[in-house]
């Protein structure tokens, strides 16, 4: 447990990168003079897209080279000069820390809990944001904390210095507070024993396969190729829509829906304690209930909370709410869950942690991409969110149907089983 909770601390940090940069966007909008296309660009090169995507197709790869503690000793000191320095690099420490980190969990976890302590690696996936977005309300313009927050400014811009550029620093010190999670999570990574699967396989006096050789297996073997569309499929669909939420959603409850950015902070970070609370609910559950029935039901509940925008719209409380609380629903229950701890079930150890980067990389990718289109369909008021809800539904219908038909039945087993079922002795 503790050794899941020190690695945990990866998907803290993942999250609460992203959300720390949404839940200053109107801020730094502000003081830079951005427009909406400018905002689709900053999610394109953050943690949330472009440096995850290129951070993991790395990450993925080293961790199956050079063994999981290898990211986990060094990885982190990249992620906290990232915080100081700028989205781009804080986005590739996310994304090469992220696979090594979902297949040490489920390479240390026990036939009758992996999917528990990947729940619990979801947990912190959602504590990230509600910390940041709460941090975010008490150093606001505004805030509780905004006193401070002044005096922090004075000293580094002067007292004197236009309204907007003191405002953001605000946005700067919710950046700091991940420096010193992340300071504290690569003291505890550090200290990690290796994955005992992987050591089992340096031990087995097997030349370790180089990052080229392990991308050429990927793809030579069929199930494996087969295992990534299915996989990549279900979690960019998915996480095209959840990448955008992630990055704009207080920014669109502020445009669209026409409240403050305290209470836009507010409401977000509610719904990712209902996000929480669920993610606990369902570590009760995984492991002892059908996965399909889990996956089908959260992608309901997203689809849901989809159809409110396109019938109520956000335009008043009673649908912002409303779409708040079904997301957060969906979001305890979501497919990131399922490809986490599936990516890591379903392919064999010299190749697992590059399978997963490599999906992330082609996921976080295209959600990069979509971000730009995105900010084009949305218009610079919130004028186009009813088509983007649209696109919205559609994606995560396909989502909902290939991962309900494709759903693997690996509950129960152990990780050797289930890949000599699907490879055989060889592997």
């Amino acid at each position: 447990m503790k050794s899941t909770i020190a690695v945990s601390l990866t998907n803290y940090l993942d999250a609460g990168a992203i959300v720390a940069g949404a839940s200053g966007l109107t801020l730094w909008q502000n003081y830079l003079g951005l427009s909406e296309v400018h905002l689709g660009w900053l999610n394109f090169i953050s943690a949330n897209c472009l440096g995850a995507a290129i951070g993991a197709i790395i990450g993925g790869f080293l961790a199956d080279k050079y063994g999981r503690k290898f990211i986990f000793t060094y990885n982190l000191l990249v992620y906290m000069l990232g915080v100081l320095t700028g989205f781009l690099i804080t986005g590739i420490s996310v994304g090469v820390g992220v696979p090594a980190s979902w297949t040490y969990i489920s390479e240390s976890s026990e036939v009758n809990n992996r999917g528990r302590n990947i729940c619990i690696s979801q947990m912190s996936w959602g504590f990230g944001p509600m910390c940041i977005l709460l941090f975010g309300m008490l150093f606001a313009p505004g805030g509780y904390l905004f006193s401070w927050v002044e005096q922090v400014a004075a000293l580094f811009v002067g007292s004197g210095s236009a309204t907007a550029a003191i405002h953001v620093f605000s946005s700067r010190i919710v950046f700091f507070t991940l420096f010193v999670v992340a300071f504290v999570a690569w003291n505890l990574q550090r200290q990690l024993q290796e994955s005992a699967e992987f050591t089992a396989q340096k031990a087995s006096g097997q030349k370790q396969p180089g990052m080229l050789d392990n991308i050429k297996l990927l793809f030579t073997n069929t199930i494996a190729v087969r295992t990534v569309v299915f996989l990549a499929t279900i979690y960019l669909t998915w996480n095209l829509v959840a990448s955008v939420m992630g990055f704009f959603q207080p920014h669109i409850y502020e445009t669209a829906g026409g409240v403050s950015n305290e209470q836009a902070n507010w409401m977000n970070c509610i719904q990712w304690f209902i996000i929480v609370a669920v993610t606990f609910v369902v570590s009760k559950l995984i492991d002892k209930t059908t996965h399909k029935a889990i996956y089908t039901f959260g992608l309901l509940v997203a689809i849901a909370a989809w159809l409110v925008i396109v019938t109520i719209g956000v335009n008043g409380m009673v649908g912002l709410w409303l779409f708040a609380i079904l997301w957060g629903v969906q979001g305890g229950s979501s497919p990131q869950i399922f490809y986490a701890l599936w990516g890591s079930e379903l392919f064999p150890a010299k190749f697992r942690a590059g399978a997963q980067g490599l999906m992330f990389f082609i996921v976080r990718g295209l959600s990069a991409v979509w971000g730009l289109v995105f900010t084009m369909i949305y218009g610079e008021n919130g004028e186009g969110f009813t088509i983007a809800a649209f696109c919205m539904i559609a994606l995560l219908a396909i989502s909902l149907v290939v991962g309900f038909i494709g759903a693997p039945n690996t509950r129960g087993r152990a990780l050797d089983d289930i890949v000599r079922e699907r490879y055989g002795d060889s592997y």
